[in-house]
């Protein structure tokens, strides 16, 4: 199952709030809608924004009206990951030649997408075999697989590959708070795939990389500057300070359209702060002042490898991707 799909004349996708509990798919038929499951995470992840980014495109061009603010209303959905825009952009590339025109490309870019991550875990399961002896136990963070993607999945691509290979150890999965995409959702996708997994809070990121209990850390992007910072899920940072500590590999899947050329550093990207309610709605105070910051940085030198479809870039070596 595609986690974001064309079909019958509109745009269809699971709703990632209801899981683990239940599969539900949502139907969208408008930008307006589909702008609304993207802010209140319905569809979320890098490579799977960047194929809402395009349909929604499609949508626009095919309902006419002011193109133009809608697909800007779209393109600012989420300010932190590159990849929305992206999508909008290269589908609206084609708005001289026809609404179909639009549509074939986001079609084109659902269809890239599995093939385009599968080289990219099969990239990164062959740099952590070269690189890592044994059994591979691997920490993760957020939640970058298929659910993430069209098909597939970044961090988990990568997982899954070693899965594959009869490589792969065990994976610690970060809660990520303080919507839990790792405990409800990265769990999930793991218990689909039959593969052996503990949760830990993500105050425990580092005492399990301090422990010896993971020989590596992979993580997906939702950004990545040209100097090789990362911009990703809230709590990356850290992980990548404690996996430096412990010697061990961090790791980032990401598909080359992630990588923003534009930016030379993660200083200039806009940093998404969201409702406080997401903070408070465990056992917190209702009133309370929160500052709810999305996403983080981390410092290139900080970066073992950046693992793409096409090639592996490592950035604590000072190699740049763009």
């Amino acid at each position: 199952m595609r986690s974001i799909d064309w079909q019958d004349g509109h745009l269809v996708a699971i709703d990632q709030t209801k899981l683990p509990g239940e599969l539900v798919l949502v139907e969208i038929h408008t930008v307006v809608d589909l702008i609304d499951a993207i802010k209140r995470l319905a569809i979320r992840g890098a490579p799977a924004l960047g194929a809402a980014g395009a349909l929604g495109a499609a949508m626009a061009v095919r309902a006419g009206g002011d193109v133009g603010a809608a697909v800007a209303a779209l393109r600012a959905a989420r300010p932190t990951a590159v990849n929305l825009a992206w999508g909008v952009d290269q589908a609206m590339a084609h708005q001289d030649e026809g609404a179909d025109a639009v549509l074939a490309e986001a079609i084109a870019i659902l269809d890239a997408d599995a093939v385009r991550n599968r080289a990219l875990g099969e990239r990164g399961a062959a740099w952590l075999a070269e690189h890592v002896p044994g059994p591979v136990v691997v920490q993760t963070h957020c939640n970058a697989g298929a659910l993430a993607c069209v098909e597939w999945g970044t961090a988990l691509g990568v997982v899954r590959s070693l899965h594959e290979r009869d490589r792969l150890g065990h994976v610690y999965v970060d809660e990520t708070r303080p919507l839990l995409q790792g405990s409800r959702l990265t769990s999930w996708e793991l218990t689909e795939m039959g593969i052996d997994h503990t949760v830990i809070v993500d105050s425990a990121a580092a005492t399990v990389l301090a422990r010896g209990l993971a020989d590596a850390v992979v993580v997906g992007a939702d950004r990545i500057t040209a100097n090789g910072d990362v911009v990703n899920k809230i709590g990356t940072y850290p992980l990548a300070l404690a996996a430096q500590r412990s010697g061990r590999p961090f790791v980032v899947a990401a598909p080359e359209s992630t990588i923003d050329a534009t930016l030379a550093s993660g200083d200039e990207v806009e940093i998404e702060v969201r409702d406080p309610v997401e903070v408070l709605a465990i056992g917190g105070l209702p009133g309370t002042a929160t500052l709810n910051y999305a996403f983080d940085v981390t410092p290139a030198d900080l970066v073992t490898a950046i693992v793409t479809e096409e090639r592996v870039i490592r950035p604590a070596l000072g190699e740049r991707p763009a």
